[in-house]
């Protein structure tokens, strides 16, 4: 069993994969901060016909994530609680 006061180490595959800076399946690693901003591409348009006043109709339309977008945001709804 892990001491629970020992620093932690970096296995070896992380080593690597920071090193690289990239995945397994070769694809840029983010860190947290990039990830955020590949996430907050992530955008809802509300949308009114050309010419029209406050007073018509709106309708929204959510941009579709990309494969990157939807697997983080598959792990982030793994755990929530």
């Amino acid at each position: 069993m892990r001491d629970p006061v020992a620093p932690a180490t970096r296995s070896d595959a992380a080593l690597a994969k920071s090193a690289a800076k990239t995945l397994a399946d070769a694809t840029p690693a983010h860190s947290f901060r990039t990830l955020l901003n590949e996430l907050a591409k992530i955008v809802r348009n509300t949308c009114r016909r050309q010419g029209a006043d406050g007073t018509h109709m709106t309708f929204e339309i959510d941009t579709t994530e990309n494969a990157k977008q939807r697997h983080a945001l598959d792990l982030i709804s793994a755990i929530r609680l």
